[in-house]
């Protein structure tokens, strides 16, 4: 069974750093392309940052490019999104993704990160 366990989220000041973690498990995360979603109040959920399963060629939109950073650490089942120079918004909650060769989209039941002063 596919699972999927985001942690790391909190209040942080603009400026700040954080590093959320995804544990997975039932699959092995370097066979999965993983990315990172956020969804803030009102708004569409929109992707963060993506790595492939061939090669972990990385992918970021301009919002986050040269802030955040994701990474797999396949021996602890984990994939880490870090975040730096934080801004208010930056607010909203981090789900983590997974999908399978075969196509099968999983997500976990994400985590609050909230930018404030």
């Amino acid at each position: 069974q596919v699972q999927l366990v985001e942690s790391g989220g909190g209040l942080v000041q603009p400026g700040g750093s954080l590093r959320l973690s995804c544990a997975t498990s039932g699959f092995t995360n370097s066979n999965a392309a993983m990315s990172w979603y956020r969804q803030a109040p009102g708004k569409e959920r929109e992707l963060v940052a993506s790595m492939s399963s061939t090669f972990d060629v990385t992918n970021y939109p301009s919002s986050v490019k040269g802030r955040f950073t994701i990474s797999r650490d396949t021996a602890k089942n984990t994939v880490y999104l870090q975040m730096t120079s934080l801004k208010p918004e930056d607010t909203a909650v981090y789900y983590c993704s997974a999908v399978m060769p075969w196509g099968t989209r999983h997500w976990g039941q994400g985590t609050q990160v909230t930018v404030s002063s």
